[in-house]
């Protein structure tokens, strides 16, 4: 599941297209890659079944707002529980979605290799035994939370709906009296035969969906899947110094097992919201002060937002607009327990607006008493621009 690409950018569209955008984009895709178009291409046949996995899952509202929740995690092991997907997907399946798009069924001879293509190795490995008891599977949950969050930590209640084990059937799909047995379609193989003459095509049995057996007498309460989808409240706790990124293990949160079988972990990714006042590079963290002329000019001190509360910052007179003072230990806690980030904070030379008649006065009377000495750099730069401008006079005679 780690291995495969964004839905939505396999596409190319955007996490809020409209279903006709979505059908659109897979329309174009599956046209330019398909396999009657690209014989023997084995780079094409990988995009005509990634396109086709993605169209799959986001043209149905169902599975889409489950995607948009859990990522492919939703349908990891066939998306038992109601959580199926695109994973096990047949022939039949891709063939039957690009050919509705185009007002029939399509069916691609020469795209050969098909029970490898879309699970075959999976699929025997469940029929080994089918039986036994199977972990649940992880499931991956998106959360957003705000800066201070990050910084400081906080604690979260979770409000989510996951597969979990059937209590009627313990997991095994099976009403009370009943139980598994070959299915007459496949004969227990698992795999279908379709076609005929030289095409001949191997696709997942519709019947026992590659397990090789059915269920006499499905169970009432999950209808043979052995998985209830079930609301649920999941405590979390978020650790201070945590990123956009980080990943968060809840050991036995996620997917219910079958048959007996320990339960999925839940993964927690975090995004991290902006701060009104800090920008954030690791551990380390940045912010802007605004000071008056005067303050940058005679020094001062000023306060200073940091994780720990208010501190106190003397600058130095003549401070410069732009320059940046590093105060150690103050920026975002270690996950790791080692050093907290350092704060980097730049002063922003505030240039004053809505001046009243006496403090306007003040300053023409300052202005008076400058000096050329009074703004040296003002005054570097007006002797670099009268070199230029007297070069610039000689070249022109």
């Amino acid at each position: 599941m780690a291995d495969k690409r964004d839905y939505y950018e396999v596409l190319g569209v955007s996490r809020s297209a409209t279903a006709d955008e979505i059908k659109s984009a897979y329309r174009k895709l599956a046209m330019k890659y398909h396999p009657d178009r690209n014989p023997g291409d084995k780079a094409a046949e990988e995009k005509f079944k990634e396109a086709a996995e993605a169209y799959d899952v986001l043209h149905d509202p169902e599975k889409r707002q489950r995607y948009d929740q859990f990522g492919h995690q939703a349908f990891a092991n066939g998306g038992a529980g109601g959580f199926g997907g695109a994973g096990g997907m047949s022939m039949d399946d891709i063939f039957s979605a690009f050919g509705d798009l185009f007002g029939g069924r399509m069916r691609g001879g020469s795209f050969g290799g098909f029970e490898e293509f879309f699970g075959g190795g999976r699929q025997q490995q469940r029929r080994a035994d089918p039986n036994a008891p199977q972990r649940g599977d992880d499931m991956t949950f998106r959360l957003e939370i705000d800066f201070d969050e990050a910084v400081f930590g906080s604690e979260r209640t979770l409000e989510l709906t996951l597969p979990t084990q059937c209590k009627e059937c313990g997991g095994t799909g099976a009403a009370p009296g009943s139980k598994r047995v070959t299915c007459h379609t496949c004969g227990g193989h698992g795999v279908v035969i379709g076609g005929s003459g030289f095409f001949q095509v191997r696709q997942t049995c519709p019947t026992c969906g590659g397990e090789g057996m059915i269920i006499e007498k499905p169970c009432r309460s999950c209808r043979g899947a052995g998985h209830v989808t079930s609301p649920q409240k999941i405590s979390l706790r978020i650790p201070a110094g945590v990123d956009t990124g980080s990943k968060l293990r809840l050991q036995g949160k996620g997917g219910g097992g079958l048959r007996g079988g320990e339960n999925g972990d839940l993964y927690v990714l975090l995004e991290v919201r902006s701060s009104d006042i800090f920008e954030r590079e690791g551990q380390d963290l940045f912010v802007d002060i605004p000071v008056s002329p005067a303050v940058a000019a005679l020094g001062g001190e000023i306060a200073v937002p940091t994780p720990e509360g208010e501190a106190r910052l003397k600058i130095p007179a003549g401070t410069s607009n732009g320059k940046v003072f590093r105060l150690r230990g103050k920026g975002v806690p270690s996950l790791r327990g080692g050093m907290p980030g350092d704060l980097d904070v730049r002063i922003v030379i505030e240039v004053p607006t809505r001046l009243d008649r006496r403090q306007r006065a003040a300053l023409e009377d300052f202005q008076k008493l400058v000096t050329p000495d009074t703004f040296p750099e003002a005054q570097r730069f007006a002797n670099r621009s009268k070199v230029f401008f007297a070069h610039r006079d000689k070249l022109k005679k």
